[in-house]
């Protein structure tokens, strides 16, 4: 019997898999708790609808993480710490305050998980960090330490 998988099954197979299974196993198992349903023409219809919906929302948010992306390389970001002797900080500057002066500054919401910094900035200066925006796109922004 031909089914449309709706979960994960162990042992069966992936979500929105079509599979032959033994008729009883569908009729005993899978059909009853509702983790597939029989592959008619209507349900294979829903589907490949649902899977061109979801190709449409991926491709949408890649060119929105790209538009992003165009619009944050251009910027500096400035974060005013307190400094020591020699322009040293107390601690490090965290993706958190780096996500925040890039919200105040220039307008723009990334989250601190997508902000990546590679060795913690401990001095003042100015530096790159990345930022992932979506896994096929990454850019750099500049992040200027000051003095407070």
């Amino acid at each position: 019997m031909k089914v449309i998988l709706l979960e994960d099954v162990k042992g069966v197979g992936k979500k929105d898999q079509t599979l032959n299974v033994s008729e009883g196993h569908a009729k005993n198992f899978l059909l009853p708790k509702g983790l597939a349903v029989e592959a008619n023409t209507a349900n294979i219809r829903k589907l490949d609808s649902k899977k061109r919906a979801e190709e449409e929302k991926r491709a949408q948010e890649y060119e929105a993480a790209k538009l992003l992306g165009e619009k944050i390389e251009k910027q500096t970001v400035s974060v005013k710490v307190k400094t020591g002797e020699n322009g040293k900080l107390f601690g490090a500057v965290t993706n958190k305050e780096v996500s925040t002066a890039l919200k105040e500054q220039c307008g723009l919401d990334v989250e601190k998980k997508k902000i990546v910094i590679q060795d913690a900035i401990k001095s003042v200066g100015e530096t790159e960090v990345t930022v992932k925006l979506h896994p096929k796109v990454s850019v750099k922004l500049k992040v200027k330490i000051e003095s407070n």
